[in-house]
C-alpha cells in the first residue's frame, strides 16, 4: 500500500500517540524484529515505524533516570540533554513558594514536569514537537492541569519579573556536547542578560563545561554541583532571588547531603604520611572546589597539594566523602604489585587513581585472580612519592 510520507515532527508524533498497536507490537516484537523492521512496515507507515523503534529504545534508557519511563515521550537526544527526575525533583524545591516558573529550552519537559508540583509553570521550547512531548510527560510526571506551552524562540521574548528555570543546548549540530558556555544556544550573553532581568532562577550547564572561567558572568551567583549515583550529573547556577549565600554548593542526591562555601576561605593542609583511612571526596565537591573546605570541617588533609584525596582517623561524618581503610602502602610498578599479590590473590581489583597517569585496565589485567577479598588499589602521591594504597572500602 502507498502512503503519503509524513514529514512534519509534530505530526508525526501525535500519529505515533493515536497509534496505541504500533506501540505495542514493537513492544512485543523480538530485537531482530525491530532491528529488521520488515514485518512492522508491513502494517504501518516506514517513518512511523522507524519512530516508534526510536521512542522504545529511548524508553529503556530512560528506566534508570525516570519513573514511569515506559510511557515517556522522548527522544535520544532529548533524554541525553534530559535532567534525571531526582535532581530535577532537587531542583524544584527552590521554587516552592513561586506563583509561576517560565522553563525555557524546556525539551522533552523532565525540570516542567518536577516544577509543576510546587507551582504553575509555562514550558517554552523553538520546537512544537519537545513542547507537546513536555505537555504529555508532565501529565504522567507532574501536575498537568499547572502547565501551560508555548513554541517561541525564548531569546525572542523578555522575561522581567519572571522566576525561570533554563536549559540551553549543549548539542546544537554537534555529535557531542560543548563544555563553552558561548557556545550553548542561546548563548553566554543570552544568559547573561536573563540573569539580569529576570527576578531569579536557575540555568542547567554541564559540570565539566567552562563555567569556572566565566567569573565575570557569575558574580553573585551560587553555583551548585549536583551529584547522583557517584556521578557529577549537573552544574546548576542559581542567581537573583534563588541564590544562596555562598558562591558554591556541593550536593550529593544519593546521600542527600550538601556543603556550601567559599573555595577561597579554605586553606590547603598536606599530610607528611597516610593515616589510618584514605578519603576521596564526592565528585560534586571536587567540580566545585570545595575540597579544602571539606576537609577543613572534617579535620583531614590532602595527600599532596594536587590530590584530591584526603586522609585522616576513621572519624568522618558525612554523605560526601567515601572511606577507605589502609591496609598497605605499595611501589607502583606492575611487577612489584604481581609480586605482592602471587601470595594473596584477590576475587576481583578496584583500581583508582585521579592525578597519576594509569592504565586501569591493563594493570588489572595483569594481577594475580584468586579467592582473597576484594581490594582497592588506589594510585596516588604520599609526601612526593607515586605510590598505590591498597584499602578496604570503609
Amino acid at each position: 500500500m502507498n502512503r503519503p510520507p509524513l514529514t512534519d515532527d509534530l505530526t508525526l508524533l501525535e500519529q505515533l500517540r493515536n497509534t496505541p498497536a504500533l506501540l505495542a507490537a514493537v513492544e512485543a516484537c523480538s530485537e531482530t524484529e525491530r532491528v529488521s523492521q520488515k514485518h512492522l512496515r508491513a502494517r504501518f507507515p516506514a517513518e512511523l515505524v522507524r519512530e516508534a523503534i526510536a521512542l522504545h529504545a529511548a524508553r529503556q534508557r530512560a528506566a534508570a533516570s525516570f519513573p514511569a519511563a515506559s510511557t515517556l515521550w522522548l527522544t535520544r537526544v532529548g533524554l541525553e540533554q534530559a535532567t534525571a527526575w531526582t535532581v530535577a525533583a532537587h531542583k524544584a524545591t527552590r521554587f516552592a513558594n513561586a506563583n509561576q516558573v517560565a522553563d525555557l529550552c524546556c525539551g522533552i519537559g523532565s525540570d516542567a514536569a518536577a516544577l509543576s508540583l510546587k507551582s504553575a509553570v509555562l514550558a517554552v521550547d523553538c520546537s512544537a514537537a519537545m513542547v507537546r512531548r513536555a505537555e504529555w510527560n508532565t501529565a504522567i510526571l507532574g501536575q498537568a492541569d499547572n502547565f501551560t506551552g508555548r513554541v517561541a524562540d525564548v531569546t525572542s521574548e523578555t522575561w522581567d519579573g519572571w522566576l525561570v528555570h533554563a536549559d540551553p543546548d549543549r548539542r546544537g549540530n554537534r555529535p557531542r556536547p560543548t563544555r563553552r558556555l558561548a557556545e550553548y544556544l542561546p548563548g553566554l550573553d543570552w544568559m547573561a542578560g536573563l540573569m539580569q532581568s529576570a527576578r531569579g532562577g536557575a540555568i542547567k550547564v554541564g559540570p565539566a563545561s567552562d563555567w569556572p572561567q566565566q567569573r565575570s558572568h557569575t558574580e553573585g551567583c551560587e553555583i551548585e554541583l549536583i551529584s547522583l549515583g557517584g556521578e557529577c550529573r549537573e552544574a546548576t547556577v542559581w542567581f537573583g532571588e534563588l541564590a544562596g549565600d555562598a558562591p558554591r554548593r556541593a550536593t550529593n542526591l544519593t546521600t542527600g547531603t550538601s556543603l556550601a562555601g567559599d573555595p577561597a576561605t579554605a586553606s590547603r593542609e598536606v599530610a607528611d604520611a597516610i593515616n589510618d583511612c584514605l578519603y576521596e571526596p564526592d565528585p560534586a565537591v571536587i567540580r566545585a572546589g570545595l575540597v579544602d573546605l571539606l576537609a577543613q570541617q572534617q579535620g583531614f588533609m590532602r595527600l599532596a597539594a594536587d590530590e584530591e584525596y584526603l586522609t585522616g582517623s576513621p572519624t568522618a561524618d558525612t554523605g560526601l566523602l567515601d572511606r577507605f581503610i589502609v591496609k598497605d602502602v605499595l611501589p607502583t610498578r606492575i611487577k612489584d604489585l604481581r609480586r605482592f599479590f602471587r601470595s594473596q590473590p584477590r576475587q576481583a581489583y578496584e583500581i583508582k587513581c585521579r592525578r597519576l597517569k594509569v592504565d586501569v585496565e591493563g594493570v588489572r589485567r595483569q594481577l594475580p585472580v584468586g579467592d582473597g577479598p576484594p581490594a582497592s588499589l588506589i594510585f596516588c602521591r604520599i609526601a612526593g612519592q607515586s605510590r598505590v594504597v591498597l584499602a578496604d572500602r570503609g
